[in-house]
């Protein structure tokens, strides 16, 4: 019900709309979901690590463009914001032994971390590549939904990777 009010009322111009930027809300709730749903499934941490990846990717972005608009002007803000993000995720899974363990292990490297890593690169590699094929096509998505698909594809892929790998 309160959807509908909000669209009406979006709709009728009485709610300003700010166009997407660098990651569209659909991609961030289906990370979001991702990571939430293979925790609550009981999946390998590797499979968590990878939208736990792209999740944090999303949220640094987001919120450089949004102390952007705020007129914050610190030379180094995307990395900055990064590095903040994953400080304050990584750090306390890390203190509390989330990320460590001796047994939970892949390829000499915590299985959490490694999907955090693999998220994080391939979600921003396939966000790029979105970019350079619309700007190739005249600024036009080959198809519709092609910004969710193409960087939801390769978290998929890992994911069921990483599930193979470690079942």
């Amino acid at each position: 019900m309160k959807f509908r009010y909000y669209s009406l009322l979006a709709a009728l111009g009485l709610i300003p709309l700010n166009a997407a930027a660098a990651f569209c809300p659909v991609c961030t709730v289906a990370v979001a979901g991702g990571l939430g749903l293979s925790r609550w499934l009981g999946i390998d941490d590797t499979v968590s690590g990878v939208w736990l990846g792209a999740l944090m990717v999303a949220l640094t972005v987001w919120t450089k463009d949004w102390l952007v608009k705020k007129n914050v002007k610190i030379k180094g803000l995307l990395i900055i914001t990064g590095a903040a993000y994953y400080l304050m995720v990584v750090g306390p899974m890390y203190y509390y032994d989330v990320i460590g363990h001796p047994f939970n292990v892949m390829w000499g490297m915590d299985k959490l971390l490694l999907g955090v890593i693999a998220g994080s690169i391939f979600f921003i590699l396939f966000h790029q590549l979105y970019q350079y094929l619309k700007k190739r096509n005249n600024g036009h998505a080959h198809f519709p939904f092609e910004k969710v698909a193409l960087p939801l594809s390769p978290l998929i892929a890992w994911s069921i990777i990483f599930y193979w790998l470690t079942k």
